[in-house]
């Protein structure tokens, strides 16, 4: 059990304990746990990537662009996503999509091994890329265009509706106009130097997807690209009094096809873009999604593009457009703006999913939820030298900012997180300052109550 040790009682142990612990605390590794330095010879990935290019005709940047709009290049150990994608080129074997398959049998490499082994999946992506390139009728001076793959592109992302097969190629040339960046595991870079391509959109070219595309009716600002009418059940039993926050496991595009795919039997209310925060609506707010089981009847299901596993893909673009949608949600159906209302879907009774993940910084996104945008909060003192701001609230997680010495700090909302213990005594409340970006241990904000009071759970 957690004391509630009050805190001026406590700081003569914590004191003497804070020389001992400065390591911690302050963020400061020794030596001995110092990571290596990536080795500058490193280049498998990259290796795999231009091979795989030259092997079957494919540009490489291209090549990396649409590996990198589909996993971030993160091939998450051979786990599905959740359309049963696999690898850094997100290889699918479903009931309508079988790219996994027709890689095994274009490659001649197993199944398992293109699901887990990271060079055979690019290699399996470029030869499904290269078969579609065929069928289309590209020769080899199309090939040498980057801007002539494009239906190419959108085919090989999302095959379900022309709108959503638009919306997965416009993002992999963005990212070719953008330029990429990307860091695997080992620290190996995989770079793509941004360039002017003018896709060549073919018989996508008068396919909607912005200012032209229907706009949702339950919320403007979103696009309307709707799911299978399978997926879902029309109409309500229950009056909405909880928004559920989800992680999709696979792109934006392909998460918005994979609710139009027959055999999904899934889906969600909204979905948003990671880049630019872009929503797409899929099934209307008064509308049943298949999302979180018990919480289906009561709830709006809202998806952000990603993996749990990694937090770059959590982008301020992402958190403030979901929270405009959540603030609208909440003020249309009159619910309460905390966490006991809004809530991840991990945490709905009766599943099994672990989203949003332990990225998903839920002190920032509630109080951009209640309107403050991060800005606003109870002022407190605080005590104590060079003490850290973590970016979770554990110590082991990263230091983002540090308080030089006693000052007053903007708390928006406290939390229980990692146990921080001294000299017998212990805290596990952590509270979150909006203007640092992060959450400082209770035990540094300078009241007599390890709660802060009136301060609001995160």
């Amino acid at each position: 059990m957690t004391s509630s040790l009050p805190v001026r009682r406590a700081r003569t142990a914590l004191c003497a304990a804070l020389v001992a612990a400065a390591l911690t605390l302050t963020g400061q590794a020794s030596p001995a746990a110092a990571a290596p330095a990536p080795d500058p010879a490193g280049t498998s990935l990259d290796r795999a990537f231009a091979s795989a290019a030259d092997a079957h005709d494919v540009p490489r940047d291209l090549l990396v662009a649409v590996g990198y709009g589909e996993t971030r290049l993160d091939g998450h150990d051979g786990l599905p996503s959740q359309d049963n994608g696999y690898g850094v080129m997100h290889l699918v074997s479903n009931p309508q999509r079988h790219t996994l398959e027709q890689a095994a049998r274009i490659t001649g490499e197993s199944v398992a091994d293109l699901r887990r082994d990271t060079r055979a999946n690019i290699h399996g992506g470029a030869a499904v890329l290269r078969a579609l390139a065929d069928e289309a009728g590209l020769d080899a001076a199309d090939r040498d265009r980057p801007g002539a793959w494009y239906p190419v592109v959108a085919r090989y992302g999302a095959p379900g509706t022309d709108a959503a097969a638009r919306l997965y190629a416009d993002a992999v040339y963005d990212l070719l106009g953008d330029g990429v960046r990307a860091r695997a595991e080992d620290g190996e870079q995989v770079t793509v130097p941004p360039r002017r391509v003018r896709p060549e959109r073919g018989e996508y070219a008068d396919v909607g997807t912005g200012a032209g595309v229907s706009a949702s009716a339950d919320y403007p600002p979103a696009l309307w690209n709707p799911a299978y009418s399978g997926n879902y059940t029309a109409g309500r039993s229950a009056a909405v009094t909880t928004v559920v926050v989800h992680v999709t496991q696979g792109s934006y595009a392909g998460s918005i096809s994979w609710f139009q795919n027959s055999s999904a039997q899934v889906s969600a209310h909204y979905v948003v873009r990671s880049s630019d925060g872009q929503i797409t609506q899929s099934v209307r707010e008064g509308d049943t999604a298949w999302h979180a089981r018990s919480a289906n009847p009561h709830s709006v299901g809202v998806e952000h593009e990603g993996y749990v596993s990694d937090p770059a893909w959590f982008t301020d673009a992402m958190y403030r457009s979901s929270a405009a949608l959540t603030r609208h949600l909440t003020d249309r159906y009159g619910i309460p703006r905390d966490r006991a209302h809004i809530v991840g879907h991990s945490e709905v009774p009766g599943n099994d999913h672990t989203d949003p993940g332990p990225h998903w910084d839920w002190a920032y996104y509630m109080s951009l939820v209640r309107g403050d945008g991060g800005g606003t909060g109870t002022p407190f003192p605080t005590w104590g030298t060079d003490v850290s701001v973590r970016q979770q609230p554990t110590t082991d997680s990263a230091r983002v900012a540090s308080l030089p010495g006693p000052t007053s700090v903007r708390v928006a909302c406290q939390v229980r997180g990692g146990l921080v213990e001294y000299d017998g005594y212990s805290n596990d409340a952590w509270s979150y300052l909006p203007d640092h970006g992060g959450y400082v241990s209770n035990i540094f904000i300078d009241v007599d109550d390890a709660w802060l009071p009136g301060v609001p759970t995160c």
